[in-house]
């Protein structure tokens, strides 16, 4: 069954159009992720499927029903934010059950999906405790609990792992991966962070200026971008763009190189100069000024010891060549 379809959704803050048609699928158990620069519409999407914005046109429909008119708390939705938004003066246990206690849910049955929540959550030792007393990952995992208690249709997530340091997101990141694979429900994940898109999500929704540019697989989106945006935003360090006539190719086309497929040597298709090396142990990037305005970057395996300021040749397969036109679309 399809758990949420959005249809020609629109909206509008006065004259500021911020949604722009959007027509979206999400399957059930899917995990999707909407991912985009800051400004692009994710977070406002986000908020017209909770219920928290009206759309300003188009239809929203949740397990095949439309819910423009449902209030927020009708729509069978449970909502995780980047502030955790805990009830300081209660403990764990207190802010897992408060919801299921105003729903009017029985002692036992509140006792039994906190016993649930808690254990996928490895919160047990922790559900005495109040907020101040957590670290911000634990925080975290409480406002998922308490999301995970309500038994939802759709979980929506809106940048929950931006407040915390990289150690914690990765293993956060983590925890997310392995509840979706626990509970049956589909999730919505908004970010900016394509890595979490890319390690998160079944299906990603790559949004710029209020559209949709491209709905796909990870794998899809990063192998086959339907336009130069695409090819820039998913991946990192980013996709490299070479004016084609560098290199006999037509003029007004550009040829798109991940920097994976690239190597240093002494001579190949392009050559210039070592502008800045990243040594990261099990990679190094290596920055080379072509001449273009924007350093060219070869990721290679391992290290590599290369000096800024040393001339080298680029060499890559052309059968690892992506071709975009002037416009900025895939050819």
């Amino acid at each position: 069954m399809t758990a949420l379809k959005l249809s020609k959704v629109c909206k509008s803050f006065g004259p500021v159009e911020v949604l722009k048609n959007i027509d979206l699928t999400v399957e059930e158990n899917e995990f999707v992720v909407f991912v985009g620069p800051s400004g692009c519409g994710k977070s406002t999407l986000l908020r017209v499927i909770a219920g928290l914005e009206d759309a300003t046109s188009g239809t929203v429909e949740i397990d095949g029903e439309q819910v423009n008119t449902v209030p927020p708390a009708k729509r069978g939705l449970a909502m995780v934010f980047q502030s955790y938004a805990l009830y300081p003066h209660l403990t764990v246990r207190g802010n897992m059950a408060l919801g299921l206690k105003q729903a009017g849910h029985p002692k036992d049955e509140i006792s039994r999906r906190i016993s649930e929540a808690s254990r996928m959550l490895s919160l047990d030792d922790y559900l005495e405790r109040r907020p101040a007393e957590l670290s911000g990952g634990q925080r975290q995992r409480v406002a998922i609990g308490r999301a995970i208690v309500r038994n939802p249709k759709l979980f929506l997530f809106d940048e929950p792992l931006s407040n915390l340091d990289a150690a914690l997101r990765l293993n956060t990141r983590v925890e997310i991966a392995n509840l979706h694979r626990q509970i049956d429900a589909s999730m919505i994940y908004v970010t900016h962070d394509q890595t979490e898109a890319m390690t998160l999500a079944d299906k990603i929704v790559v949004l710029r200026d209020g559209r949709v540019e491209q709905i796909g697989s990870p794998m899809d989106l990063y192998n086959n971008p339907a336009n130069r945006f695409v090819a820039e935003f998913i991946g990192s360090p980013a996709m490299n763009f070479v004016p084609a006539d560098m290199i006999g190719g037509p003029k007004g086309t550009y040829f798109g190189i991940r920097p994976e497929y690239a190597t240093h040597s002494e001579t190949g298709a392009l050559s210039g100069t070592v502008v800045h090396v990243e040594n990261l142990g099990a990679d190094t990037n290596i920055m080379v000024d072509i001449g273009t305005g924007k350093p060219f970057t070869i990721r290679a395996f391992g290290q590599h010891r290369v000096e800024p300021g040393a001339q080298t040749g680029i060499a890559f397969d052309q059968a690892n060549v992506l071709a975009f036109g002037e416009d900025g679309q895939r050819l």
